[in-house]
């Protein structure tokens, strides 16, 4: 039997709220005057609105600092070799890379066109950046930690999520305004196809066979499974309304998405595409992070300037944080496998 708890298949449903921890005064810095610390104790929250880093202490689970880095970052992502993690301002075009162990500011590239979106391939080849505002996926090959522009290219419209093929052959991306997603060849640094999707389609992922694209289709209530092979879709899986960014539990099997407008996280086995839980998590809940032992949730809540934790043997929210305005990505370095 299948299950995102094992061992026991579960419907969870959880109305409400733990407690919000308390917040202490704090001030822009440009990076935090403290010891370093193991990567495993700072978890970075993105407060898009706020243009600031809320850095949590992971053991304590409270916000120790807030760190200004540029205006709306949205996004983050380790580098191949785990040795930072890199922040992406939208709108102020630039990237900015911490050491994930003791928040350290390592330095800062400008003139990155707007870089909601950012990822490696899995070969550690390329860096993608997906500028929702421009209309554009940016390509960059990384060469010993540094990046060279390849190729720009136009894809309207508001390319939002990408992921990679496992080969690193081809990039994918939602186009959040056009209802489609594109897959661009990263051998001719060219897109190779389009595909109607549903309305606004957000967070996006591949299977563990390599085989089927998931899409959240953020302005409907379902996720697109898609043959990308085939170039078809082949399965809806309702999941609630909203249904925004995706999020693997780390076992091969399992995957989370969450449903913004419903204010629930609804798991699905990539096996059987069949939703197997749900909990609720209030205050629009967007992106997720999951501790390495896979029992705790972490996740943000767009809506209501704070983090949630998830205990996910029962889908019960046992703490909440304040974090700043309109919390967006999440990240800590001791976190289960992507997929």
């Amino acid at each position: 039997m299948s299950s995102c708890t094992n061992p026991v298949r579960r419907r969870f449903v959880q109305s409400a709220v733990g407690a919000s921890a308390a917040v202490s005064v704090l001030s822009p810095l440009t990076s935090p005057a403290s010891s370093p610390q193991r990567a495993s104790e700072w978890v970075y929250v993105l407060n898009s609105r706020d243009a600031s880093v809320s850095l949590i202490d992971k053991a304590a689970r409270t916000e120790s600092r807030r760190i200004t880095v540029g205006k709306e970052p949205h996004h983050l992502y380790p580098t191949p070799d785990g040795k930072s993690v890199i922040v992406g301002n939208a709108m102020s075009d630039d990237l900015v890379f911490f050491d994930p162990g003791t928040a350290e500011v390592q330095r800062r590239i400008a003139s990155i066109d707007d870089p909601y979106q950012l990822g490696f391939s899995p070969d550690t080849r390329w860096f993608v950046t997906a500028a929702l505002r421009l209309d554009r996926v940016d390509i960059y090959r990384y060469e010993g930690g540094d990046l060279k522009l390849a190729k720009r290219l136009s894809v309207p419209k508001a390319p939002s999520h990408i992921w990679f093929s496992a080969d690193s052959s081809t990039v994918f991306a939602t186009l959040q305004d056009s209802n489609e997603i594109v897959a661009i060849s990263l051998q001719k640094l060219e897109p190779i196809w389009k595909l109607r999707t549903g309305k606004q389609p957000a967070g996006i992922l591949i299977t563990p066979d390599d085989r089927h694209l998931m899409v959240g289709v953020m302005g409907e209530n379902f996720v697109d499974v898609i043959d990308w092979r085939a170039q078809k879709s082949v399965k809806r899986i309702v999941t609630g309304r909203g249904a925004h960014n995706l999020r693997g539990l780390g076992d091969q099997r399992h995957v989370f998405v969450t449903n913004r407008v419903d204010n629930s996280v609804s798991c699905i086995d990539m096996r059987s595409f069949q939703v197997v839980s749900s909990f609720a998590v209030p205050g629009g809940p967007d992106c997720m992070e999951i501790t390495s032992d896979r029992k705790t949730m972490w996740i943000t809540n767009r809506f209501a300037r704070q983090v949630s934790l998830v205990n996910l043997a029962d889908g019960k929210i046992f703490h909440t944080i304040g974090v700043g305005r309109s919390p967006h990505g999440i990240f800590f370095a001791d976190r289960a496998p992507l997929i």
